[in-house]
């Protein structure tokens, strides 16, 4: 099934650059689902490595900017 997921950095944790983005999710931090499907469930690089056909997209900067992860 393809599907993309929109995700928020999880408990509280904001960044201002992709670079960050990309550091925390390579580190296997974990994110919330903000999209529909899943709602409020927590998702990290290795769960979303177990779903294929899986996109991701990050909401960061108090939600402002936004970057795909593959």
């Amino acid at each position: 099934m393809n599907q993309t997921l929109e995700v928020v950095p999880a408990y509280g944790r904001d960044y201002n650059s992709q670079k960050e983005v990309k550091a925390d999710w390579e580190a296997n931090m974990d994110f919330q689902i903000v999209s529909a499907f899943d709602y409020g469930r927590y998702i990290n690089k290795q769960d979303a490595d177990r779903e294929p056909n899986t996109g991701i997209i990050v909401r960061y900067a108090k939600l402002a900017k936004v970057m795909a992860l593959a």
